[in-house]
Order: structure tokens, then C-alpha cells, then sequence
């Protein structure tokens, strides 16, 4: 999981494991100064990355992520099955998320992107923004979701790139599917 501090990546990883508070998260961003690993089913792991851009702490902390993602992607990682990359819906792509997304590409991570408090656009808008996003990210249409992680909408696509990736099924806590 990467995105912008304070995007919705704790909050995603709750919804999709279905443990509220597994993650932490907060209203204040730059709350994850970690690499965070979540295994699911003994056998997967979840990887909250720090965020990127506005964080509480000081320049020194925040200019400690950068290297920390970094080297966490670039490392040959055979496990690394894909990256998801989370935009807030409200502010679309900007040149962070440009340069992450390319970043990816050249690293042969295969990534698929979600708008994220799309619970705070209108349908037209979301859609819109969903388009938008595919466009300035170079992906197919079909490889960005429009979700909310409060609301819990729009996480089957989501649910599928993580199957695809890790070879699980991903439901809901009651065991039906997203």
C-alpha cells in the first residue's frame, strides 16, 4: 500500500482484513513511520508503507520514509507481488503520484491504483476522478477502483488484485465476497 499521508492506507488494510484497528491509523498524518507487515492467513503479507508528502514530525523524520520505501521496493523481491497505490479522490493525481506510478513501471512492479473517500464525491465525480486517475497514471480504466474504506464500497476490485496477487480469497468478515 502506498499513497500520501493520511490517504487511507491503515484504514483500507482494516476494511479488507476485517479487523477494525489492526492498522493504526489517525486523523493526523505521517502516523506510519514504519514499514508495517500484516500477515493474512499465515501465508500473505499485507506492507503499509509510510505515506509521502504533509507529515506531522519533523523534515528530518519525513526525509527518513523516502529511502525507507525506497529500498524496500527496490530490493529484489520475489514475494513483492504488486503495489497498490491510493489517491485521495478529493485532490487526484499530482506529480508525486506521476513519479511514484513511473517509479513502478521501471521497477517492474505491477500497480494498480484506488481512489480513496470517494463516500465525499458524488457518483459523476467519482467517475470522473476514476477516469482522470487511469489517465494520469498510465492504466487501463479497469485497473483503478473507486473505493471508501468507512463506508466499505467498492472493494471488490480491490479484493480481486489482491487474489490475483497472493492466491486468497478475499470476503468480507461474514464470508461474503466484496
Amino acid at each position: 500500500m502506498l499513497g500520501r499521508s493520511n490517504v487511507g492506507k491503515s484504514t483500507l488494510i482494516n476494511r479488507l482484513v476485517g479487523r477494525r484497528g489492526l492498522a493504526r491509523t489517525s486523523s493526523t498524518p505521517g502516523r506510519t513511520r514504519r514499514i508495517h507487515f500484516y500477515c493474512v492467513e499465515k501465508r500473505v503479507y499485507l506492507v503499509d508503507l509510510p505515506g509521502y508528502g504533509f507529515a506531522s514530525g519533523s523534515k528530518r523524520e519525513r526525509a527518513e520514509f523516502a529511502p525507507l520505501v525506497e529500498s524496500y521496493l527496490t530490493r529484489e523481491r520475489t514475494t513483492l507481488r504488486g503495489a497498490l497505490v491510493l489517491v485521495d479522490a478529493r485532490r487526484g493525481a499530482q506529480d508525486a503520484e506521476l513519479e511514484l506510478a513511473s517509479y513502478l513501471a521501471a521497477q517492474h512492479i505491477v500497480a494498480r491504483a484506488a481512489l480513496t473517500k470517494c463516500d465525499k464525491l458524488g457518483r459523476g465525480e467519482i467517475e470522473r476522478a476514476r477516469q482522470s486517475l487511469a489517465k494520469a497514471l498510465r492504466l487501463a480504466p479497469e485497473h483503478v477502483a473507486a473505493v471508501s474504506a468507512e463506508q466499505g464500497t467498492g472493494l471488490a476490485p480491490v479484493a480481486a488484485w489482491l487474489a490475483e496477487w497472493t492466491g486468497l480469497s478475499w470476503r468480507r468478515p461474514d464470508g461474503a465476497p466484496f
